[in-house]
């Protein structure tokens, strides 16, 4: 399983919002394959949790579209439909944006550690063909940036935008010839927040939202 974090797993977090990020992770990642009704006495078995936390997961899921609800029908893992593609990259081209162009004002010394982290690793993985290395530092990258702003609403949403982004992405991996390149984009973004060039990071993240809906076109 390719691991899709969304929040942290740290302190006392309950046991409902470990429950979401693991079954969210498994949604994201298409290993619940979109279309197919969820199990919650094998969600219950195969994570250990109990009925509670996992209904509150699957209720938070689908209130961020990742989960279909029908009545005495049962719940679904939503459908990925490409579609949305456009959509989703309307609101990202607005979010992700400002997004960037916040990290690069408001970015903290210690947020700026981690950039120059991130930027390193960038550097490192030139060729790699490690897929999972590959995504996970994608995410990584992504959740810093979004962190970065210090504003939680926008963060929590982006997130949820980021998730639906990623299923498409998942759907077109086997046919990316070098997927090492889409991550490597992200260096130029990096270093505009790590330099505080709002206008710089603004438009570097323009340039990746747009090339990502190109890339995934391209190749579905």
């Amino acid at each position: 399983m390719i691991l899709v974090p969304t929040r942290e797993l740290k302190g006392n977090l309950s046991q409902s919002d470990e429950a979401y990020s693991r079954i969210r992770s498994m949604i994201v990642s298409l290993e619940l394959e979109p279309g197919s009704l969820i199990n919650e006495a094998e969600l219950m078995a195969n994570l250990g949790f109990g009925r509670t936390p996992i209904r509150e997961a699957l209720r938070t899921l689908a209130s961020e579209k990742l989960v279909d609800v029908y009545p005495r029908r049962g719940m679904f893992v939503a459908s990925v439909d490409v579609q949305n593609l456009s959509s989703i990259s309307e609101v990202r081209a607005v979010l992700e944006i400002k997004a960037a162009s916040l990290a690069a004002q408001r970015s903290t010394p210690e947020d700026r550690e981690v950039t120059v982290e991130l930027i390193a690793e960038i550097d490192a993985i030139k060729g790699d063909p490690n897929m999972k290395k590959l995504i996970q530092l994608d995410q990584r990258i992504h959740r810093h940036i979004y962190h970065c702003t210090h504003n939680s609403f926008l963060e929590s949403t982006l997130e949820q935008y980021y998730g639906h982004a990623l299923r498409i992405w998942f759907l077109a991996l086997d046919r990316v010839e070098d997927l090492s390149e889409a991550v490597i984009e992200h260096r130029a973004l990096l270093i505009a927040i790590r330099d505080n060039d709002a206008k710089g990071a603004a438009k570097a993240m323009q340039d990746h939202v747009e090339g990502f809906e190109g890339s995934i076109r391209r190749n579905l």
